[in-house]
């Protein structure tokens, strides 16, 4: 049984219910986050939900300001890197560093992990994946394949990968 004052009946329209829907799938929402939100669309339904003023100095960068990085790290690669730090796009952007890595921090964004399969642009890909392959599908007698792997959880593509063949 709960305890505590009766709660007030709450009507949503379809609208209103599907933003409610589509906030608290973007934010981890405690018990105590919806007390406090309950509240305030009771005095001010949506509008009561949307962001305050913070103590603090104002945000010196705007909204679109902070989703160029965003959209360039997605998006985009550096010139003769794998991907971006925040020096480079610092730079690039016009910001400071701080700047970057708070946005970074933000969104989750970091850039020297990878969370998909890369293919290689190498035009001999597929004629060294033949080879290599070949080696563990049908190997010469007395053979011994050693696969040099110098940054562990890395993918190959982004390290010095060796295969030596004796």
């Amino acid at each position: 049984m709960r305890r505590g004052p009766k709660l007030k009946e709450i009507s949503l329209t379809v609208q209103e219910n599907n933003q409610l829907l589509e906030w608290t799938r973007r934010a981890q929402v405690t018990a105590q986050t919806v007390c406090k939100w309950r509240n305030r669309f009771l005095e001010r339904r949506l509008d009561g939900l949307l962001d305050e003023p913070r103590p603090g100095a104002p945000r010196k960068i705007g909204d679109a300001k902070l989703e160029a990085p965003i959209a360039k790290t997605l998006h985009e690669k550096p010139r003769n890197a794998t991907h971006w730090n925040s020096r480079d796009m610092a730079k690039a952007m016009g910001v400071s560093q701080t700047s970057v890595v708070r946005v970074w921090r933000a969104f989750g964004l970091q850039p020297h992990r990878q969370e998909t399969f890369k293919l290689s642009a190498d035009p001999p890909f597929i004629d060294k994946v033949r080879d290599i392959a070949g080696l563990y599908l049908n190997p010469p007698t007395k053979a011994l394949v050693l696969c040099v792997d110098e940054k562990s959880r890395i993918q190959a593509l982004d390290q010095d990968t060796r295969t030596i063949y004796m």
